[in-house]
């Protein structure tokens, strides 16, 4: 008899990234050895870690990993963040640890962060994890580093951005793939066509020991009155299938994100003159979606923060080119100055 059907829906997500993880590596140069080892040395098998915090989503992940690993030759690692937001965080991360190990998981780590208050609680807690897990990553030399977030998650970021009235980018939701700068595919989450429900049978079933984090059911966090509150009532609203539904259009809007942005990277240099100048009028020819990702791009290049870059402000700058009354300079976060001067748009440090 074979596993249990929600064991087997999570080893096959977790088994189809692991191929894929293995792909690219292969398509980068296939090597995975490095520069100290000898002619006859076989090098470590590349290590893939598992971000887990201890809940059902992340211990089920974790579990799939260390089974499907060692099948492809992969090694399988774990590390956990203390993000030290509650009393006895510090134990409940070493407790995390030692069930990392006996799922079999080697090597596995434990990382406290500090949270800092930038953008929000929840903003600064996703910042300081995320720098502690590209820390973990390069620190053991892993390939890639498994996050576990479901269909549900993804259906309250499409709502999240929904809310902030953000675009396209923002109702795309979690990309499959992810990563920072060095690191472009570093982050891959298996989990984004499961539900919320499946990793946690699957935990139940394997008898595994999870965690339910208060913060997930703290009215004090925007995700959390969404979670409990808002898809609930949408559902009852609407009728079941709106967590489906949100998911599926977090995958065409990344579609249409995509080959948007393709568009305007290709029609940038069409809009620049000999000394490199946006010049308006080729601008204003553009369509508003393209136009405004190259404006944004130039804020970018000229020194304002992406994440301090709304919608708002690119639309200020978008008016120098459609609505021109002879307005003055657009401040924009940075200290960065945007201003039409004789045809030309000049986005600059001020």
């Amino acid at each position: 008899m074979g596993p249990h059907p929600a064991v087997a829906a999570i080893r096959l997500a977790v088994r189809r990234v692991l191929h894929d993880i293995l792909n690219d590596l292969h398509a980068s140069d296939g090597r995975h050895a490095s520069a100290e080892q000898g002619p006859h040395e076989r090098p470590p098998s590349p290590l893939v870690l598992v971000a887990c915090s201890g809940g059902a989503d992340s211990m089920a992940l974790a579990s799939a990993l260390a089974f499907e690993a060692p099948k492809l030759g992969l090694r399988a690692g774990g590390v956990t963040v203390d993000h030290g937001l509650q009393p006895g965080s510090d134990l409940r991360a070493e407790e995390v640890v030692l069930r990392l190990r006996e799922l079999g998981l080697d090597p596995v780590e434990s990382t406290a962060v500090t949270v800092g208050r930038e953008g929000g609680p929840e903003a600064a807690a996703r910042d300081a994890r995320y720098a502690a897990l590209d820390a973990a990553a390069e620190r053991q030399g892993a390939i890639a580093v498994l996050l576990g977030h479901t269909r549900d998650d993804q259906a309250e970021t499409v709502l999240l951005g929904l809310a902030r009235g953000s675009g396209i980018r923002s109702l795309s939701g979690m990309a499959a793939v992810s990563g920072g700068p060095g690191a472009a595919r570093r982050y891959r989450r298996p989990f984004l066509g499961l539900d919320r429900q499946t990793a946690r049978k699957a935990c139940m079933v394997q008898s595994l020991p999870v965690w339910d984090d208060p913060h997930n059911t703290d009215p004090a966090y925007t995700r959390s009155r969404l979670r409990h509150e808002g898809l609930p009532a949408l559902e009852k609203a609407l009728g079941k299938g709106v967590v489906e539904a949100l998911a599926r259009t977090a995958q065409l809007s990344r579609d249409d994100a995509d080959a948007l942005d393709t568009w305007a990277r290709q029609a940038e240099a069409s809009v620049r003159d000999a000394a490199g100048l946006l010049e308006c009028a080729k601008l204003y020819a553009l369509p508003p979606a393209v136009r405004r990702r190259i404006l944004r791009q130039a804020a970018i290049e000229a020194g304002a923060p992406a994440g301090s870059l709304f919608a708002r402000h690119i639309e200020e700058v978008d008016r120098l080119i459609t609505g021109w009354r002879g307005q003055g300079a657009i401040n924009l976060p940075g200290k960065v100055v945007a201003q039409r001067q004789g045809g030309r748009l000049v986005i600059r440090q001020g």
